[in-house]
């Protein structure tokens, strides 16, 4: 025999009265809510002279509170909550794309002067004042960039295979990681400045060369290679293992076919982002590389220019007449901004030409 409590019956007749449909807002609200705020920000602020930062945020919250009341009257408590952190997300991205697409807004205003044939063609080897370009600065950005991969990427590679497949929770292992943790941290002067004394003592102090930059910027690479492939390798399920060594494969060719070429796009991901994140430096290769305004194509002998040394160079010393050189300096970073930009799509290119085809 059950017994019920005097209210459970009028509580289930009240759930079963309940409509299966809410109601809710239109589509359109949230984009109608925004148009609203902003334009009663505009309306109250604009008259008296203030800053577009004042109407952008009186405007958020003006959205925030037509979108929640809204929807608190017509959908409920839980849709308002729902709708209320969902145009908080969106606040969150769009202040976080202003800084990005200032910078890009501004590079390309103001790079797109001197973007022409000479500044591809020429270098500053004996131009004063306006004409030059940066085709000795590119190339040494391609030299010094590259021997940096061929350089930190084995390393890193292999520093992370180890970590995954053969010293998993070694006493050497976790050195390596502290110490990998530690290098990512580091500022990128000091890397140049160990170089440097480094080099002093073997080839004298007042040498520059292209190989020098290149091991500085190699260091700055290595911790980001070795973390995003060591990553990489932990995603790699354990059963292709497995399977490769029942079937008598040795432990070297199981990581090199199975376990490298499962992980290969994300190994390329981060490579892709070690590279881009040394590309634009400029402290380490002031010190290690110097200036230069002819093109040399032998990192072992003589100083290189790159684009971030020339763009510091132009800008902090642009001549006679100033113009000329700021230009070029704006141009030297758009220049860089392009590089960066065709080294994440050959990244996808190359993760979705090696992937690993899970159809039939």
């Amino acid at each position: 025999m059950t017994t019920t409590t005097p209210g459970s019956a009028d509580e289930l007749a009240a759930a079963i009265d309940q409509p299966l449909s809410q109601a809710k807002l239109p589509r359109w609200a949230p984009w109608g809510s925004l148009v609203l705020a902003v334009v009663v920000s505009l309306a109250v602020l604009l008259p008296g002279g203030t800053s577009v930062a004042a109407v952008v945020v009186l405007a958020a919250l003006l959205h925030l509170v037509v979108i929640g009341v809204a929807s608190g009257v017509r959908e409920g408590s839980r849709k308002a909550k729902d709708r209320l952190v969902t145009a908080l997300v969106t606040i969150a991205f769009g202040i976080a794309m202003v800084p990005l697409v200032s910078v890009v807004w501004t590079v390309v205003d103001n790079g797109r002067h001197r973007l022409d044939a000479d500044f591809f063609t020429m270098s500053m080897f004996r131009v004063v004042g306006e004409g030059g370009g940066a085709l000795h600065a590119i190339w040494g950005t391609i030299i010094v960039t590259l021997l940096a991969a061929v350089i930190s990427v084995p390393i890193g590679l292999l520093a992370a295979v180890y970590l995954v497949e053969y010293g998993a929770g070694s006493r050497l292992a976790k050195a390596i990681t502290f110490l990998v943790d530690v290098m990512t941290g580091i500022p990128s002067i000091v890397a140049g400045l160990a170089v440097a004394a480094v080099f002093a003592l073997l080839i004298g102090n007042s040498e520059r060369l292209g190989i020098m930059g290149s091991i500085a910027l190699a260091i700055l690479m290595i911790p980001t290679v070795v973390r995003s492939t060591e990553e990489m390798l932990k995603l790699v399920p354990n059963d292709l293992r497995e399977a490769a060594y029942a079937l008598g494969v040795p432990k070297w060719r199981t990581i090199t076919k199975v376990v490298l070429r499962t992980s290969v796009s994300g190994i390329a991901t981060g490579i892709t982002l070690a590279v881009a994140r040394v590309a634009g430096e400029t402290a380490p290769l002031l010190i290690t590389l110097g200036l230069t305004t002819g093109t040399n194509f032998n990192p072992f002998e003589g100083r290189m220019a790159t684009l971030p040394v020339f763009a510091y160079t132009q800008y902090t010393q642009p001549g006679v007449p100033a113009e000329a050189g700021t230009e070029r300096a704006w141009t030297a970073a758009l220049v860089l901004i392009i590089l960066v930009m065709a080294l994440n799509l050959v990244a996808r290119l190359i993760s979705r030409f090696f992937a690993p085809k899970t159809g039939r």
